[in-house]
């Protein structure tokens, strides 16, 4: 999987945790937005900072598994179809 952080966000406090507990490459933006799935966190400030992208299935959900074992909540779980390019987006509780 690839991560990007976005330009000008801030990363969340809890970044330190994503990185140490999911296995990522870290690749420009561009790159990492053109992977099938992707996974948007946000940071305290509401706003999308890191981008991670997935190419398999196996490899999305293993990610989705792991950020809810971090406590963080998806807000696109009961939501059909992507949003802001997103097929995931976590944040903190």
């Amino acid at each position: 999987m690839k991560t990007a952080l976005l330009d000008g966000k801030t990363p969340a406090n809890f970044d330190k945790h994503i990185i140490g507990n999911l296995l990522l490459d870290v690749a420009p933006e561009a790159d990492v937005r053109r992977e099938k799935m992707l996974i948007g966190v946000r940071n305290e400030a509401g706003d999308i900072y890191r981008l991670i992208g997935a190419t398999k299935v196996n490899s999305f959900n293993n990610a989705v598994e792991e950020l809810e074992d971090l406590g963080l909540v998806d807000e696109l779980k009961d939501v059909a179809g992507p949003q802001d390019g997103c097929d995931a987006i976590f944040r903190a509780v």
